[in-house]
């Protein structure tokens, strides 16, 4: 096949952008080639070839040998920590391809590549494709299985119109499942998109698995509006960030630029760099891009056309340095960090994380102590300790309240969600209209021993006058909490009755002829307007009564 597809490339005969093939071996299994460029002007196309493949057949002419470009294309490699791979010395029919061979495989091994087979072959004569087909084989053999459950992440290499279908994007799917009718997000739009159709290695298909060259129709997108660098992805299963804390492999960062160049998948994209430690370092990204946890990239210094080296993302949603020190800490936190996704570590060090948060960031989940919440198990030990000491200093403070607001606990804990508060309750503890008090609360005697005095030798439905209940000391604050804790009812400010007073009054009204007036309510009760009116409305709210037209009521 010919994957060169510009006039341009084929008139100068050499790669400029991206190109792509494949072909079937002799297994059956068919193998896809991304063709990158190998001039030096054209590294940041090559880049973003390869950025999710997942191995890497490395091409040498034997009459020309290793050469500068080489060497970046193979520390491109290495930096992303690609570790399968192929090595074929080309043109063999004009030169012996031995000291080419041994000169390549010397550099490769220096890398994560390690140790590759190497194929000689010559597309002038055919000499050793046979052998070059058999070691496709059996590097495609030894490739890893692909996750076809995980969340898609398409870095989109190509996007075109098509008359009549749309806009088409292309890229390599290094894992997940892509099905017709998928609805996706898309970096860089607020709204989903859908996949309208699909294609993989020129065959239309409805599903396709990764790892995989596909093309996807997609309903409803401009093409000006997406484009080489851009993701699809599972929607809700990635965090798009502007800040990631990452270890630098390669050149130490001390002395690195302020301002490099991040390339992850098919996205390049400017960076301000600030080193943390020896080998860690905060790069602020010029766009937000989808990363998590793990994700290999690498840094390059366009300037020098140069490699600075790959990193590892070990944290995408990273705390900030305010403080004097925190940038020291912080050090000392990433030199623990292996760049694996870790529901410990990451639990340990954010001591409470919402399910949502943690999917995106590519960590794996456990068990949640409340709702869609997930906390360091020390942490939520301390927490439940916080919680009693609170809740008993509240009481003793406020003799006179029920128990403290979820509310205010929650604030006071430092606490997301109130849902956390009423989980962290235990016994003795209890939570009862929105307050959390200590179990076995006995009522303040004092209250108590005001609220009988208030109502002694008066008739049931009969309310102390006001300046009886400051007498007693009975205020608005003493009234609220003998309201709260069950004493008393209270039908207007300064009308209370006692707590089981409506019942029995609806007891009373049951018994009179039906349906009866406000006086005649009044009158069977034995009260005054001034609590009948009141009481009434009370058990209009509470469906015991219903109010006629006429005004008249029925039990």
């Amino acid at each position: 096949m010919e994957p060169d597809r510009w006039a341009e490339e084929r008139r100068r005969g050499m790669t400029i952008d991206l190109g792509f093939a494949w072909t079937g071996l002799e297994s059956g299994a068919t193998v896809a080639f991304v063709d990158v460029p190998g001039h030096e002007r054209f590294v940041p196309n090559m880049l973003a070839g390869v950025g999710p493949v997942p191995a890497a057949m490395i091409v040498v002419a034997a009459d020309e040998g290793w050469k500068p470009q080489s060497a970046e294309h193979l520390a491109a490699l290495d930096a992303l920590g690609v570790r399968h791979g192929l090595l074929v010395v080309t043109r063999s029919d004009l030169a012996g391809p031995g000291p080419a061979t041994t000169a390549a495989l010397a550099e490769i091994a220096a890398t994560s590549l390690g140790e590759v087979e190497a194929v000689a072959v010559s597309g002038v004569t055919g000499d050793g494709l046979p052998k070059l087909r058999s070691a496709l084989d059996r590097l495609v053999e030894r490739l890893p299985d692909a996750d076809g459950d995980a969340a898609v992440r398409l870095w989109i290499d190509r996007a075109f119109t098509i008359k009549g279908a749309g806009t088409v994007v292309t890229g390599t799917l290094g894992a997940g499942t892509l099905r017709v009718g998928d609805e996706l997000e898309l970096t860089g739009s607020d709204r989903p998109v859908r996949v309208r159709g699909l294609q993989s290695l020129g065959q239309p298909a409805s599903v396709v698995p990764g790892v995989a060259r596909v093309a996807v129709n997609l309903r409803g997108v401009d093409k000006d509006t997406v484009g080489r660098g851009e993701a699809l992805l599972t929607p809700g299963r990635f965090r798009p960030t502007e800040l990631i804390d990452v270890r630098v492999h390669g050149d130490a960062t001390v002395g690195l630029p302020s301002t490099l160049t991040l390339h992850v998948g098919s996205a390049a994209v400017p960076v301000r760099v600030r080193p943390l430690g020896p080998d860690t370092a905060r790069l602020r990204l010029g766009r937000a891009l989808p990363l998590r946890i793990g994700d290999r990239a690498l840094l390059r210094d366009p300037g020098r056309h140069h490699v600075v080296g790959g990193v590892t993302v070990l944290d995408v949603a990273p705390p900030g340095l305010r403080r004097r020190g925190a940038a020291a800490a912080r050090a000392a936190e990433l030199d623990g960090m292996s760049g694996v996704a870790d529901l410990a570590g990451e639990l340990r060090r954010r001591r409470l994380a919402h399910r949502d948060e943690l999917e995106r960031m590519g960590v794996p989940l456990g068990e949640p102590v409340a709702g869609e919440w997930l906390a360091d198990p020390a942490y939520w030990a301390s927490l439940g300790s916080q919680l009693i000491g609170v809740v008993e200093d509240h009481a003793a403070k406020n003799p006179l309240e029920t128990g403290i607001p979820v509310e205010e606990l929650r604030h006071r804990l430092g606490l997301p969600d109130r849902e956390l508060v009423t989980a962290l309750v235990r016994s003795p503890l209890t939570v009862q209209g929105g307050r959390v008090a200590p179990g076995g609360r006995s009522l303040p005697a004092e209250l108590v021993q005001a609220v009988e005095k208030a109502f002694e030798d008066s008739p049931p439905f009969v309310a102390p006058e006001t300046y009886r209940l400051a007498e007693l000391g009975l205020g608005a604050r003493q009234l609220a909490a003998a309201v709260r804790l069950g004493l008393l009812v209270q039908l207007a400010p300064n009308v209370v009755l006692r707590a089981g007073a409506p019942a029995a009054a609806a007891e009373v009204l049951a018994a009179i002829p039906q349906p009866f007036t406000l006086s005649e309510a009044r009158q069977a009760l034995g009260t005054s307007r001034r609590v009948a009116v009141p009481l009434l409305e009370l058990l209009d709210r509470t469906g015991v009564t219903r109010r006629l037209a006429d005004d008249r009521r029925t039990v």
